[in-house]
């Protein structure tokens, strides 16, 4: 089969679309025929380990994983002999952790749930990682409730464009910051306001709102701070490595005991959470948007547009008709 390689960590030149022996499913795992997979800023980091801990992960010299990819949407082709929940010809989607840019590849039966009815295969692989990021950052680490006034920085990409209507699905009153020529975008997916960063730095408006969710953040952690409400929540789930760093190591030291709060979204896979995805898709509370779609040949090149910071909304890698 063909899949995507990359043997060394480094840009997107470094992935090379080579023939690969066809892997097969262990007792609690399902093979997947690939129809589509996307691209995140985890693939990212990854790719490059332009964040060290990727190594202590993945590997200190090189990749131990050397397919990338992790959203997937496809057919199952066999299944393990300790598998219930799918039978051969399902359409599925999921996070598979790895092996997704490829023909086939192999996920946990934990880690897929069935294809949303509504969705082609395209857009259901538009999902799991952003839709998760987005539904975890708002429900689980900002504690989100109906009526609260909701800022999402970073409306405009993969996790922006879901977290934006996750926001909306739950009730809050949803201000969107993005870049002029995505202004538009955001008012369709049910945003409230719209904030053009490029005109206005709403750190400095003096408005503050209950919760901030930074699907790209690029403050500082004494901005967001201040332009949160008493209580109010920061949510980082993006951004250059300063801001994630920052994140991870200074919100706890700068949350305040009875006050407000500072911190990070790491999305996991959770088979619950996947469904509550599905259902919201079918009952069109949310749905992907999609910004770009390339051939498995050419994921280099979907690695380098995801790279330069543009993509409006979900960038996908079609494998299969």
């Amino acid at each position: 089969m063909k899949a995507i390689v990359y043997e060394k960590y480094g840009p997107p030149e470094v992935l090379q679309l080579k023939e690969v022996e066809k892997p097969s499913p262990k007792d609690n795992e399902v093979l997947i025929k690939v129809h589509a997979a996307s691209v995140n800023a985890a693939d990212w980091h990854l790719l490059t380990a332009d964040i060290f801990l990727v190594r202590l992960m993945t590997g200190l010299f090189k990749p131990k994983n050397q397919i990338p990819g992790l959203d997937i949407a496809g057919r199952v082709e066999a299944v393990g002999k300790n598998v219930s929940r799918f039978k051969l010809g399902d359409e599925v989607f999921g996070d598979i952790g790895h092996g997704s840019f490829a023909e086939y590849a192999i996920g946990n039966e934990n880690q897929l749930a069935l294809k949303p009815s509504n969705l082609s295969f395209d857009e259901a692989a538009a999902v799991p990682v952003a839709g998760l990021t987005a539904l975890q950052g708002l429900r689980d680490s900002g504690k989100i409730q109906t009526g609260q006034k909701v800022l999402i920085n970073g409306a405009a990409g993969g996790v922006g464009t879901f977290a934006v209507q996750t926001a909306k699905a739950f009730g809050a009153e949803v201000t969107a910051v993005c870049s002029t020529r995505n202004l538009e975008q955001a008012r369709r997916l049910g945003a409230d306001h719209v904030i053009d960063y490029t005109q206005e730095d709403f750190t400095k408006s003096g408005k503050q709102y209950d919760l901030i969710f930074a699907a790209n953040g690029y403050h500082s952690l004494a901005e967001y701070k201040q332009t949160l409400t008493s209580k109010g929540v920061y949510v980082m789930a993006g951004g250059k490595s300063r801001q994630i760093f920052d994140a991870l190591l200074l919100g706890s030291w700068l949350s305040e005991k009875n006050g407000r709060r500072l911190g990070s979204i790491s999305a996991h896979m959770d088979m619950q959470d996947l469904l509550t995805l599905k259902e919201m898709l079918e009952a069109g509370k949310i749905a992907p948007v999609i910004d770009k779609r390339f051939p498995l040949s050419q994921t280099a090149e979907a690695m380098r547009y995801l790279g330069t910071g543009h993509a409006r909304g979900k960038v996908v890698i079609t494998v299969a008709e």
